[in-house]
């Protein structure tokens, strides 16, 4: 249809809009008119009845004519069937004819429509415990009560024809108009506005191996949420608003909430945006700027409001109003509203005097002197109307800030980024090599590294990390999507980045990107410094790890994995001798020369070369050696993440874990004492390890959360080191004695493969599956007793398999029944051993016999040869 927008005002309809018809598959198209309303359409609704071909709906929003029209001769003719008109066009106005009745017709609105007269009269569908502004349907065409509705909250499901609905929790879909951090402990929350949403709260990480779930999200304030801010000095008191600035301060702790936005005081009036600027003072926990078409600031927590600024705006001048290269009377208007207001707040952290605003109505001003006095500054290049979207104020220099800005709405989509270093009052580009069709909303400067900048766009987040900008898109696990807003968790060093329609993304721990320098290509490897690791056990709250018997339809987003993060780099991955051959070939190729076929020398070094990789090292401050950790090598920055244990002292196995069974865990060490550690990092390459990086020194801490803790942190890890000792033994053991039965098949088919058999071969063979009976029950218990008594003694496998499965997983001191179950598996072990070695030795005897006997072979017996 006939339709022009732009910020300040929308033109829906006009003389062009109408239905079209084509029968050739689209190459001709014929205009509809008969019963249609030719003057002043706006948009336009249409569907097709399932049930009959012949019939369709229109709902059309016209001048005059606003109201729903039917065709029976497949849009030849049409009748006007009512004045219903949806509640706003502009918005949601679609129609969907039932798939089985071709009187019953379903028009999105606020609340669905739904007619059963072939639209003659129409009443709500029913949203009972459903989000409202409907978009679209559909309905299944065999069963026309079930159907799937499309709305601001997302999708619904109903069975009974909207009676009863489903909602689907598990689409990542948020649209996120702004984010904010707090510095809460021991994890920071998000904060994010949301479109028709609510404004939101959640934290970046919690202690559930299920990760992030949607009940760990909590609710700050109704409407269409926007900018929040949080106090830095207490979380719990959080500053929200919904469209045109209705700001609440929200008590987390109560749930309560205080109304506090500015009003005018006199003849003024304050023209607040859809998404209006609201910032917190870095100076001031009790400050608060807001705002309108002028800077409101508050120090008091919302309580008392002055004018900051003058009208720092253009105003709406009549010429505006143009559209389609005319103007027009409000009548013909679809929409009119102001883009006169201040948009974007950035307060300097050096200087508090210093303060920047931005309007969405092109114009940048800044204050030097607290407010007393306001220039504005210049940005050549800048439409004259563009929207100054986001500034934010150095860290590193109090003259210096960045403006992201764009002019998407009037068809211009190139990025608009620019640097001031004179405190606002002159701006310079540094779009450098950004996409020339990609709208920029936001920008972050790294608190450290000033050279290091974000920027959100709209085809998604880029970095720089040189002094004159040259940005690289940042796509690990962040989607092609417009990013709206970042903010960086500066304890942490997260960047934080909110989405137009995929939600929330968090890059944890950027700091190697401070390292991307000329410098750093230099090195043949680095370790990157590292942050302090947080020790803590996962809780399982679905009682298995992860999501338990929830159903793939339950959402969670993961967790970061527990441990200590350590970033990494590696200059080049060396290449194989094949390698290295093949990129010769490829040149002489190249040049138009021939091929040398290998010789068998040169293709057994490459056959018979061991594969390269990596050693990391972990050792406690005292330079013993905790842990070992191979990794293939990969060109680079790359992490990797100890878990904060030992190595696991269970037998090897080679059989990748099975996570598909919820009661299965992986095999684990235990976990070490919190204290000083150091890793350093070793290349493997031509069969010879050498040191590359390292070592870098970090602290593994404990969360604290835990009520019981461990009284003796020394005393638990000796406590642990004894149990991980004698637990390697017995499963040791335990193994070796399953080895063994599992010799004894092979075994008896040898013995009667040999024509000189000895019938005391049977004895003896006789003899060692009694020894091991004996000593499987000795190790693991009766099964008879367990099978049809239940009382079975705790056995001395049980004992040890016990301690390390509620030690391993737990910050809490040993008990004393586990020293003592401890004390008796360690005595009751010596003699298990001794009956193991005299199983050995009777196996080798009979080995022996069978040997030179000539028996066929057997697993594990060695083959005697004489000429």
């Amino acid at each position: 249809h006939q339709r022009q927008r732009y910020l300040y005002t929308t033109i829906s309809g006009g003389d062009e809009s109408a239905i079209y018809k084509t029968t050739d598959g689209g190459e001709n198209w014929t205009r509809l008119k008969g019963g249609l309303p030719q003057k002043n359409v706006g948009r336009i609704g249409i569907d097709i009845s399932p049930a009959d071909p012949d019939v369709l709906y229109a709902v059309i929003h016209a001048k005059d004519a606003n109201g729903i029209y039917k065709s029976t001769d497949r849009g030849a003719s049409w009748t006007k069937q009512s004045s219903y008109m949806t509640s706003y066009p502009f918005y949601m106005h679609k129609l969907f004819c039932d798939t089985r009745d071709v009187n019953r017709i379903y028009a999105m609105d606020i609340f669905n429509q739904v007619s059963i007269d072939g639209g003659k009269t129409w009443k709500n569908l029913g949203e009972d415990k459903k989000h409202v502004d409907n978009h679209t349907l559909w309905i299944d065409p065999t069963d026309n009560r079930h159907m799937l509705s499309g709305c601001d909250g997302g999708v619904y499901e109903t069975f009974d024809m909207g009676k009863n609905w489903d909602f689907k929790s598990n689409l990542p879909l948020a649209e996120i108009y702004k984010v904010t951090v707090d510095n809460d402990k021991p994890f920071y929350n998000i904060y994010i506005g949301t479109q028709d949403n609510n404004s939101l709260g959640g934290p970046s990480r919690t202690i559930n191996s299920s990760g992030i779930t949607n009940s760990d999200w909590y609710f700050t304030l109704g409407g269409d949420g926007f900018e929040t801010q949080v106090d830095w000095k207490d979380p719990n008191i959080v500053y929200s608003q919904y469209q045109f600035g209705n700001l609440y301060r929200y008590d987390k702790r109560s749930g309560e909430r205080l109304y506090i936005k500015a009003y005018e005081v006199g003849d003024t009036s304050y023209r607040f945006d859809w998404d209006a600027a609201l910032l917190l003072s870095s100076h001031d926990n009790k400050r608060l700027y807001h705002g309108s078409n002028k800077v409101l600031r508050t120090d008091d927590m919302g309580s008392t409001w002055t004018e900051f600024s003058p009208d720092l705006t253009r105003g709406m001048p009549q010429e505006m109003h143009k559209l389609m290269g005319r103007s027009w009377s409000m009548d013909e208007l679809a929409s009119k509203r102001s883009m006169a207001h201040v948009v974007t707040i950035a307060e300097s952290p050096l200087d508090e005097n210093i303060v920047l605003a931005g309007s969405a109505d092109g114009l940048i001003h800044y204050t030097h002197d607290g407010g007393k006095s306001w220039g504005k500054g210049s940005a050549p290049g800048l439409p004259e109307r563009a929207r100054i979207h986001h500034i934010v104020a150095s860290h590193h220099d109090k003259m210096v800030a960045y403006a992201a800005c764009n002019n998407f709405f009037a068809g211009d989509f190139q990025p608009f980024l620019y640097k001031t270093t004179d405190g606002g009052k002159t701006w310079s580009s540094i779009n450098a090599n950004l996409p020339k069709h990609g709208s920029t909303f936001t920008v972050g400067e790294d608190h450290v590294d000033k050279d290091l900048l974000f920027v959100g766009t709209m085809f998604g987040a880029f970095v720089s990390t040189t002094t004159d900008p040259y940005w690289v898109q940042l796509k690990s696990g962040i989607p092609t999507a417009t990013v709206m807003d970042l903010d960086i968790q500066r304890e942490e060093d997260d960047l934080v980045v909110s989405t137009y329609g995929r939600g929330v993304f968090i890059l944890d721990d950027y700091s190697p990107l401070r390292s991307v320098k000329p410098a750093l290509e230099k090195q043949e490897a680095a370790i990157f410094p590292i942050q302090d690791g947080l020790m803590f056990i996962e809780a399982d709250p679905f009682g298995f790890p992860g999501l338990g018997f929830q159903g793939a339809s339950h959402y969670a987003a993961p967790n970061p994995k527990v441990g200590a993060v350590i970033n990494y780099y590696v200059k080049e991955k060396p290449k194989s001798l094949k390698e290295q051959r093949q990129e010769k070939e490829k040149a002489l190729r190249k040049e138009g020369k021939d091929i040398k076929y290998p010789d068998y020398e040169t293709l057994k070094k490459e056959t018979d070369e061991p594969k390269s990789f990596l050693l990391f090292t972990i050792s406690d401050e005292d330079g013993n050696v905790v842990r070992k950790i191979k990794k293939p090598i990969a060109k680079g920055i790359q992490r990797l993440i100890w878990d904060f244990r030992y190595s696991p002292v269970v037998p090897v196995s080679l059989k990748p874990f099975d996570s598909s069974i919820p009661w299965n865990s992986p095999d684990l060490g235990f976990m070490v004492t919190p204290g000083n550690y150091e890793v350093s990092l070793s290349k493997f390459e031509g069969g010879k390890m050498t040191q590359i990086a390292g070592p870098q020194t970090f602290k593994c801490k404990p969360l604290n959360i835990t009520s019981i803790p461990a009284e003796d942190q020394v005393a638990l890890n000796n406590f642990n080191k004894k149990v991980a000792k004698l637990s390697r033994a017995v499963n040791a053991a335990n193994a070796h004695k399953n080895h063994i039965q599992g010799q004894l098949p092979y075994l008896e088919q040898a013995i009667l493969s040999v024509p000189s058999m000895q019938t005391s071969w049977f004895e003896d063979f006789q003899e060692i599956k009694d020894l091991i009976k004996k000593l499987n029950t000795e190790m693991n218990g009766d099964p008879l007793i367990s099978r049809y008594e239940g009382a079975a003694r705790t056995s001395l496998k049980n004992k040890i398999d016990l301690i390390t499965y509620a030690l391993w997983s737990t910050t809490s001191g040993q008990t004393s029944t586990f020293e003592r179950a401890y004390e008796e598996a360690e005595g009751g072990f010596d003699k298990i051993l001794v009956s193991l070695k005299n199983l050995d030795e009777k196996i080798s005897d009979l080995e022996d016999s069978l040997e030179t006997s000539g028996a066929p072979y057997t697993p594990g017996r060695f083959p005697a040869w004489k000429k």
